[in-house]
């Protein structure tokens, strides 16, 4: 589903060049759930920009679906983002966000039965994550948890195929993080979507994917792509298994140099 080529990116600041990736190569298959690690500063974050179309790169090409182009040409409807701050608008409830992209999608048209069916298709979603109650409520009453998952909801709701999550769990508290994470994986267990998370957390990235692409410090280059052979479905036991502790150890063995 997504295919990256040698992909470069260097940042321009004041008298310097800064790079934040260099000759970045790895496979995301379809349906398929791939983590991202590596220490801050990395070019993890940059990656899901360039991916996405909103950061050009220098050098490589990057893929998505039947479309391959350096110059990320991609359809709207391809991809959904997560970021990791909810940025939801303030000023609008958390139905009307959730609606969001739909608008900016159908900006130019009168589809007014389309649109509904969008609402019909939202309001499933928050009822799917436990915010049924709270579609009228606004960002500043929700917990930080409550609203990325508004937040995901709006990734979801023109149904696109690839959804990038950059860090989406990393401000939450450990209980809110890990209840979240079943839910995604629940989520994604049951729609077939093709997810690229970016995280910090090995644990995390374990026990989430299906693969997980090692970065090394900036600028982001794999050092490793570990496949992660536990079962599916998978359920927060799988934590407690010898294989969950040794993939994660040799994850960290990565960053040796960096402890």
């Amino acid at each position: 589903m997504i295919k990256l080529r040698g992909v470069s990116k260097v940042y321009d600041q004041r008298d310097r060049s800064v790079p934040a990736l260099e000759d970045v190569t790895f496979d995301v298959e379809e349906g398929s759930f791939v983590s991202v690690v590596g220490p801050s500063g990395c070019g993890k974050s940059t990656l899901l920009l360039a991916i996405a179309g909103i950061v050009p790169i220098e050098s490589g090409t990057i893929s998505t679906g039947e479309s391959a182009s350096a110059s990320q040409d991609n359809s709207q409807r391809l991809l959904g983002i997560v970021f990791q701050r909810p940025v939801l608008l303030p000023w609008r409830s958390v139905l009307e966000n959730v609606l969001f992209p739909v608008e900016i999608l159908l900006e130019n048209h009168t589809l007014e039965g389309l649109y509904a069916a969008y609402r019909e298709r939202a309001l499933e979603l928050l009822e799917t994550m436990g915010l049924t109650d709270f579609k009228n409520a606004y960002p500043r009453e929700l917990s930080g948890g409550m609203q990325q998952r508004v937040s995901i909801c709006r990734s979801l709701i023109y149904d696109p195929p690839v959804i990038l999550m950059d860090e989406p769990f990393g401000a939450l508290d450990a209980f809110t993080r890990q209840r979240l994470n079943r839910e995604l994986l629940e989520i994604w267990q049951k729609s077939s979507k093709t997810i690229l998370f970016v995280t910090h957390s090995l644990e995390e990235a374990v026990y989430l994917s299906d693969k997980i692409v090692v970065f090394s410090p900036r600028p982001g280059t794999v050092r490793e792509i570990l496949e992660v052979d536990l079962g599916r479905p998978r359920s927060l036991d799988v934590r407690n298994s010898p294989r969950y502790h040794e993939l994660v150890r040799r994850a960290y063995d990565n960053f040796q140099d960096l402890l």
